[in-house]
Order: C-alpha cells, then structure tokens, then sequence
C-alpha cells in the first residue's frame, strides 16, 4: 500500500508541475526575449533553465518547511494525520475548482517594468497569445537594446522564480508520510518535471512550430489541478485509512 501512495503522489507531483512549467507565462518570455536580442537557440534553452533551477529552488525551500512542520504534526497525531492531509488536499481541490467555475483560472507572472494591471491577471477575458506577449515585453529592460543581456536575464530569472509553483506545496504534504526520504524524490520529481516542461516547450517553438500553442490550457489548469488533488486526497485517506 504505501508503494501504491508512493507511487500516486509522485506521478500526481510530476504532472502538476509539468502543467505549471507549461503554462505560457513559464516559456514564451524566453523565446520572444532570446529571438528579439538575437540569442543562439543554445543560449535561450541554458537561460531558460537557470531560470528554472531558481523556481525550483524557492518551491522546494517551501517544501522543506512544510515537511518539516508536517513531520512535528504527525508525531502528536500520528492517529489523526491521514485525516488532517486528506483534508487539506480536499480543500486545495474545492480552492482550484472554486477558481475554475468562477473563471479565474491561476493568476499569472508578468515581466519587471511591463504595465499589465495585476487586477485582470487572474481572468480569461482575454488570450495569453504571442501578440499579448509582444505587447507585455515592448519598451521593458527584457528587450530593450540599450540595456545589457545580463538585465534580461536577470528579469527572466526574478519573473520565474519569484513565483514558485503553489500547486506542488500541497504534494509535499501529502509525502510527510514517507519522511526525508520522500522529500527528496518528489525534490527530484519537481526539478525533472518543472526543466523539461519550460526547455523542451521553449525549444520546440525555437525550432519553428509557432502553431504549438497552449494558450488556451491556461484557462483550465484550475480545473485540472482540482481534480488531481481531489483524486489525490481520496488515495491518501484510503490506503493510510485501510492499512
């Protein structure tokens, strides 16, 4: 049973941080900043996942907290825990299916310096296409030719790794059950899953598939992420319940 539990929560964790890393806002920047300051397809992918190793940095920081606080919990509650968990990625689940049913989907990044209001980021009134981003990057010091490469790194790196991925804090709660040990794989299982989701969608438009869009799955990771928590919670509630 717990091989099973092991086994759902880091396919679970592998493919909500993958649909996070796909999420336009996590790619796109890279692409249109890298061909607008006239970058080898090498130099975007390697900055695209230095980028990457900051977001995973501050999510697995966070992580360590939360397994940290979760390993103090379960010891007084040890009874009680799988309930507790159970519940949390309930609420999680109704928070992201909540965010889904009104519209809202998840709130998005945008570029240091860009005049977006944070107030319509969370909306789907309109689509996260490339022209928005041509639109969101113009005069900032991300494509400007008077600054040096080195601001436009430094603004892609902030702009991801100041926003970790929420949606993988909850799957470190629900491995306090395997101790460090857990920790680490579903450490490993973000790393894996969040570098290939942005260097292998930043390179496959580098090499020319401007078709290959996802602009509009941004308006149903909500909903997506509500179901794989709901589906996540009942496997931690029935097999540690069962054992």
């Amino acid at each position: 049973m717990n091989d099973t539990a092991l086994l759902t929560i880091t396919i679970t964790g592998f493919t909500v941080a993958f649909l996070h890393a796909a999420i336009p806002t996590h790619w796109v920047p890279f692409v249109l900043v890298g061909r607008a300051r006239g970058w080898s397809r090498r130099r975007t992918l390697a900055i695209t996942a230095l980028a990457g190793s900051g977001h995973i940095l501050v999510t697995t920081l966070i992580g360590f907290l939360i397994a940290w606080l979760g390993f103090e919990v379960e010891e007084s509650i040890e009874q009680w825990f799988p309930f507790l968990t159970s519940g949390i990625l309930l609420v999680v689940g109704l928070y992201f299916g909540v965010r889904q049913w009104r519209g809202q989907g998840i709130c998005h990044h945008h570029p240091p310096g860009s005049r977006h209001q944070p107030s319509q980021d969370c909306g789907h009134d309109h689509d996260h296409g490339h022209t928005h981003w041509d639109e969101e990057l113009a005069g900032t010091s991300l494509v400007k030719d008077n600054k040096g490469d080195w601001a436009a790194i430094g603004g892609l790196f902030s702009m991801v790794t100041l926003s970790p991925c929420e949606g993988f804090l909850p799957i470190y709660l629900s491995g306090v059950q395997f101790g460090w040990s857990g920790f680490v794989i579903l450490s490993g299982i973000l790393a894996v899953a969040t570098t290939a989701g942005m260097t292998v969608l930043t390179w496959i438009t580098l090499i020319g598939s401007e078709r290959f869009r996802l602009e509009r799955f941004e308006r149903y990771e909500a909903g997506l992420l509500a179901g794989l928590f709901f589906l996540l919670a009942g496997v931690t509630f029935f097999l540690r319940h069962g054992h």
